[in-house]
């Protein structure tokens, strides 16, 4: 420690009494502006044996002006350096230190205030031999203001010993500020990704630390066509991960797309700053969970998963469920609690089925979502024959004929024979719940479609668990099946009164088919169903004929519904939700692009994603949206009311859903002077929360309550 305080008063010592001849040689000429001061400095007297020598392009600004960092953001220029004339010289390099940002009239620019060293690293041709620097630097120097500036700048170092000038420390100050590698301070970047489309795309860079971080922040250089805004951090795995989300502009610009071109990426955590080049991959979901534990994760997905019992598109599954509890009045309580355990594995291998598609959907690099599956004509067909299957039996038609390996798994005791039936009955279930979103169960599904396939499986198989909790209590407590009356007459009326709430079911779903291939294709598998359902009463009163000739009328007319390409009316374009008058001639088209200018303009934008398979989309705006008060705060002149219609895949709305770290939907927003970025909305709307979110957005943060 002495040696070191000893070495210290040495070099502060000889730095003290360098004379100011010394101090002459190792500075060029100064330049000076109305705004900056700039000099070509040296860290060393004269030229040694070394290879490099360390010099420092110096300026020193008056208050309020800056000059700029090798990527200046969205305007400005950063110096460069033309050596002709220089003796000597076979190389030169500039270095960056960490540069500020500066936000202006909404602009993001990175810079240098009040004074700045650009360290210079130049090579000599004959090392130990003198050198003479010639410099014209041109730079911009910018306040509210920019003005271009030239600078002449000549320096000559002699042949000597090397010896450091005044300037070292001065320049030293400024190199160790350049970013280095980030190893040694534990920092690393491990991948970035390109989310969206060409207009509008987002750029997403993953970073660790062997330590918390504490503020950081990111600097993302591309290809100069492009301009990449200040990164969002969100930050995981106990803080010791962080991913920086920032949106790009000019990529329609770029020849060959982003994907498989390098960035360099400076991170930095207050005095730890690292330096790393990426190559740029395909990223397929956005990163969501504000930071939390897959522990909490999971808990919300078996409480959004609970609350998912609730919601309007399960109201068509409690029948079934209805139904499984009163067949086992009377019943022993060993049966029940084996078959409501059978259900419960059915729900959860229904989450799996889905998880295992959104898996491979996300692989494919195709857009991914809650309830996507109901987009797609194929799978409205086949639900609506399941659904118009389950109605009939329940009206005592047939019974369902499960294969005899599936009828053994248990007892034979409802017409969907022994466990197989009530698996299957669980499974389906799951797969009619999607439509509909509910609290906590857009948090959870966002996290796990933005993560690895064990962690969508572990969060769809909570959310799961927390859907079959219903069948999950009985089994846990089956007298409260048991004490029911035995199945009697009464129990045939209720089966059917339940299968008449299942047809209402399969027509709902003809309706979605209907906004998606048309009126006409809609009507035409309407009437096979009544056709298959005819066949199948047919073939029950024709007892042994029913399994020669009924069921080949059966498997033909199955055959045409799942085949809607044979039937497809290519000019349909009607949509079943939101259609009267008042309602519409508030909406505007669904434009992303023009946010900001709206909210430039001090407009509040209001942004409802929406699909007529969405159930619960339909009740907010029955409940909510319809509401004379906020349907008036809607229609105000301020107000910019934006619907996005989701009935049909569309990569811009499913791409804007991600930004916002969310794959299902109802989903709304608010954006606004207030709220630049927007504000999501909660999945159930209320009155209050949307009026709230207006006042915020408009920056009326008082009325808000916030």
């Amino acid at each position: 420690m002495v040696r070191l305080f000893s070495a210290l008063f040495a070099a502060f010592f000889a730095a003290l009494t360098l004379s100011p001849a010394d101090a002459k040689e190792a500075s060029s000429n100064v330049v000076r502006t109305d705004h900056t001061t700039v000099a070509l400095i040296s860290a060393s007297t004269s030229i040694g044996d070394t290879k490099t020598v360390s010099l420092g392009l110096h300026f020193k600004l008056k208050e309020g002006w800056k000059v700029y960092w090798r990527s200046p953001g969205d305007a400005g220029y950063p110096p460069s350096l033309d050596w002709k004339g220089s003796e000597n010289l076979a190389a030169s390099e500039i270095l960056w230190p960490l540069p500020e940002r500066f936000s202006v009239t909404g602009m993001e620019t990175l810079g240098y205030k009040n004074e700045v060293v650009y360290p210079v690293t130049v090579t000599p041709q004959a090392p130990g031999r003198e050198m003479k620097l010639r410099v014209n630097v041109d730079y911009l120097a910018c306040s509210e203001i920019c003005v271009p500036y030239q600078a002449d700048l000549k320096l000559d170092l002699a042949a000597g010993d090397g010896a450091a000038s005044s300037f070292a420390h001065l320049i030293n100050r400024f190199a160790i500020r350049v970013p280095g590698d980030g190893a040694p301070l534990g920092l690393a970047v491990s991948r970035a990704e390109l989310l969206g489309n060409a207009k509008q795309a987002t750029v997403r860079i993953t970073a660790t630390s062997k330590q918390r971080f504490n503020a950081p922040d990111m600097f993302i250089e591309g290809p100069e066509e492009l301009i990449i805004d200040k990164p969002k951090p969100l930050l995981t795995d106990g803080g010791k991960t962080v991913v920086m989300t920032a949106k790009v502009y000019g990529l329609e610009d770029l020849e060959g797309g982003l994907v498989g071109t390098p960035v360099t990426v400076t991170l930095v955590d207050g005095e730890r700053v690292m330096e790393g080049m990426l190559s740029v991959t395909t990223g397929t979901a956005a990163i969501t969970g504000n930071g939390m534990s897959l522990i909490s994760i999971l808990a919300l997905a078996v409480l959004g998963g609970l609350i998912l019992n609730l919601m309007p598109c399960v109201l068509p599954v409690l029948s079934i469920k209805l139904l499984s509890v009163v067949s086992h009045g009377g019943s022993d309580r060993r049966e029940v609690r084996i078959g409501f355990l059978a259900s419960s594995v059915g729900v959860v291998f229904g989450f799996w089925v889905l998880a295992s598609a959104l898996i491979a959907l996300k692989f494919a690099g195709l857009s991914i979502g809650w309830g996507i599956q109901f987009q797609q004509p194929w799978f409205l067909i086949a639900m609506t024959v399941v659904v118009m299957l389950f109605a009939v039996n329940l009206w005592g038609v047939f019974e369902f004929r499960l294969p005899q390996w599936l009828n053994d798994m248990g007892d034979k005791a409802s017409h969907a024979h022994g466990l197989g039936g009530k698996f299957l009955t669980g499974t389906f279930a799951t797969l009619l719940a999607t439509p509909c979103s509910a609290p906590f169960l857009g948090t959870a599904v966002g996290f796990a479609l933005a993560r690895n396939p064990i962690d969508i499986f572990a969060v769809f198989t909570a959310l799961g668990v927390g859907l079959a909790m219903p069948y999950l209590l009985i089994a846990a407590f089956p007298g409260l099946a048991t004490r029911l009356p035995k199945p009697g007459h009464w129990m045939i009326t209720l089966r059917r009164v339940l299968g008449f709430a299942l047809a209402a079911t399969g027509v709902w779903l003809l309706s979605v088919l209907a906004a998606q291939v048309g009126q006409t294709v809609a009507l035409v598998i309407g009437g096979l169903m009544v056709a298959l359902v005819g066949v199948l009463y047919a073939g029950g009163r024709m007892g042994h004929l029913w399994h020669i000739g009924g069921s080949g009328v059966a498997i033909i007319t199955l055959i045409a519904l799942l085949t809607p390409s044979m039937l497809v009316d290519a000019g349909a374009t009607t949509r079943s939700s939101a259609k009267d008058p008042e309602f519409l001639e508030i909406w505007k088209p669904f434009a992303p692009d023009t946010i900001p200018a709206l909210i430039a303009e001090g407009k509040t934008v209001f942004v409802d994603v929406t699909a007529d398979w969405c159930i619960t989309c339909l009740v907010n705006k029955a409940v909510v949206l319809s509401n004379d008060e906020v349907l008036a705060k809607l229609k105000t002149g301020n107000v910019v009311a934006m619907q996005a219609d989701w009935t049909l895949p569309d990569d811009t709305i499913a791409d804007y859903l991600a930004s916002f770290g969310r794959y299902g939907i109802p989903f709304n927003a608010v954006y606004g002077p207030g709220a630049p970025d927007g504000k999501a909305l909660p999945e159930l709307l209320s009155s209050s929360s949307v009026l709230d979110g207006l006042r915020l957005a408009a920056g009326d943060e008082a009325l808000s309550g916030r």
